[in-house]
């Protein structure tokens, strides 16, 4: 072969090499393991607002925990725990508890009349909901699942570093009507925490928890249109396990504290 048609083939399949090379590259970039997005239907949102440092909550973080165990998929609950800060006082300092996660809780109870705010308290799609225990918590969330979408999530977990976890979020909203008062937040979570607690009510036991929201975002209004699209750093904690992570966002209505649409995934594998 001559010299100069040999040197067209070999860099005809250097060419080639290059683009299956950026071709995988784009499927693993794709890789559903990594992103997620919502459907037709309403998923729920389940917030626990708990704390170490209150006896009775053990058994509201055991029920959070087990609701995957139980039946429940991700596309049907997207459960949260959310640690208040206001039981430190007592002796314990809730080693996973926030500022803002008290005053989102009193912000969302002072919506409603009377004003609630107590722990463990569940707000299911916004809303207290005290009857978590019973079947009535599977009855309600079967209703919101019945529901059809009011809005459109999409999640991918770019990267987990070790200092933070890189999400790409996309929110769309089906009703131009929401958009004045319609919210997205996004939350890190983390799985598998436990604590030896030393004082306080819960004294000498050792708690476990999973749901565990560790970083929060939010809100972020929509502006002027009914899509919002962002990119965002959550930082983590040093040590975290990555098999134990997780982004999950939602759409609310900050007005009513309606939840329009919620959306979980898991931190991707390596």
């Amino acid at each position: 072969m001559p010299p100069a048609r040999l040197m067209q083939t070999m860099k005809l399949e250097h060419l080639l090499i290059l683009a299956a090379l950026a071709a995988a590259g784009a499927a693993r970039a794709a890789d559903p393991s990594c992103s997620a997005y919502t459907g037709p239907r309403t998923t729920a949102l389940v917030e626990l607002y708990t704390s170490e440092g209150c006896d009775t909550c053990p058994p509201a973080d055991h029920w959070l925990s087990s609701l995957f165990s139980q039946g429940f998929r991700p596309d049907q609950v997207v459960p949260l725990a959310l640690h208040v800060d206001y039981w430190d006082y007592i002796g314990w300092k809730d080693p996973f508890a926030r500022g803002e996660f008290s005053i989102r809780q009193r912000k969302l109870a002072a919506m409603r009349r009377p004003v609630i705010v107590y722990t463990p308290q569940v707000l299911l799609q916004g809303q207290d909901f005290r009857r978590w225990a019973s079947d009535d918590f599977a009855e309600q969330v079967m209703r919101i699942n019945s529901r059809a979408a009011r809005a459109r999530i999409a999640l991918t977990i770019r990267a987990v570093e070790p200092k933070s976890i890189r999400a790409d979020l996309s929110a769309t909203l089906f009703d131009p009507a929401e958009q004045k008062n319609a919210a997205v937040y996004l939350a890190a979570y983390e799985n598998r925490l436990a604590s030896e607690v030393k004082a306080g009510e819960n004294r000498g036991r050792r708690l476990e928890h999973d749901f565990v929201v560790r970083e929060w975002i939010g809100p972020i209004s929509f502006g002027e249109g009914l899509k919002l699209e962002e990119s965002r750093a959550l930082p983590l904690l040093p040590g975290v396990d990555r098999k134990n992570l997780g982004v999950a966002a939602f759409v609310q209505n900050r007005a009513t504290s309606e939840v329009l649409q919620a959306l979980m995934l898991q931190a991707c594998k390596s």
